[in-house]
């Protein structure tokens, strides 16, 4: 059965175009979840070969802007001018390499212009969706290549602060094993909502998990250790004190 759903997306993406059947996964999760908005600005991290960057430009249509990077080359030649991609290392590159130009400054130094999400004064405009499918180069070792995946999360939240608007959504592939707790639960102090999600279009053998999350707080909230916080405090029992 699962190789029958497997030749089935395969078949359906050959079909309609899509360069690969992880399209369906991004496709059935914004379905479902509503990541993807008209105008919305899109950064696709570990975009190869350009599944997902082909769902996000139909969805955002043309004033939004969705930019994919992979450490591999994305050839895919994409007929709309709202898809821009990069070759490099999500955790090396600068944001200025994959956000747009900032606008210039219409107001003093010292004063405050917005102009929607994500712009703040001169800052260029920060991405209001971030997406990823990235996985690491497995190994064999399910609980190796899991704790790898998890890095590969983290590292994508910590990158979130100078990269994802506030209230912006992010959608993110990790192999489940015994860190997917912990790192869910950082995703839900960092963002207003989110859960775990398992699309059909994945191999029935995978291991693959999608945690997406709404509303982006812009800050990591670590909650206090056990042994910092005071004792709780006890009524007395009843006769507490007489002799």
């Amino acid at each position: 059965m699962a190789r029958e759903i497997h030749d089935h997306y395969f078949r359906q993406a050959k079909r309609e175009g899509y360069v690969s059947r992880a399209a369906y996964k991004l496709i059935e999760i914004d379905d479902r979840k509503k990541i993807l908005k008209p105008g919305a600005r899109v950064l696709d991290c570990g975009a190869a070969p350009g599944g997902w960057l082909q769902v996000a430009s139909r969805r955002i249509g043309p004033s939004g802007l969705a930019v994919g990077i992979d450490l591999k080359p994305i050839t895919h030649q994409f007929p709309r001018a709202n898809v821009r991609t990069l070759q490099g290392d999500l955790r090396e590159i600068p944001a200025s390499s994959l956000l747009p130009e900032p606008c210039p400054p219409e107001a003093g130094p010292d004063e405050l212009r917005e102009e929607g999400p994500g712009f703040l004064n001169d800052r260029p405009p920060l991405f209001t969706v971030i997406l990823s499918d990235m996985a690491p180069s497995t190994t064999g070792d399910q609980n190796i290549d899991h704790h790898q995946s998890v890095r590969l999360c983290q590292t994508l939240l910590d990158r979130c602060r100078d990269l994802l608007a506030d209230e912006g959504n992010l959608v993110m592939k990790v192999f489940e094993g015994e860190a997917y707790p912990d790192l869910l639960a950082r995703c839900q102090r960092l963002f207003e909502s989110a859960k775990g999600f398992r699309p059909k279009a994945s191999r029935g053998e995978s291991r693959e998990m999608y945690i997406i999350a709404h509303g982006y707080r812009g800050r990591d909230v670590e909650p206090p250790p056990d042994e910092a916080a005071p004792p709780p405090r006890r009524r007395p029992a009843p006769g507490w004190g007489k002799r």
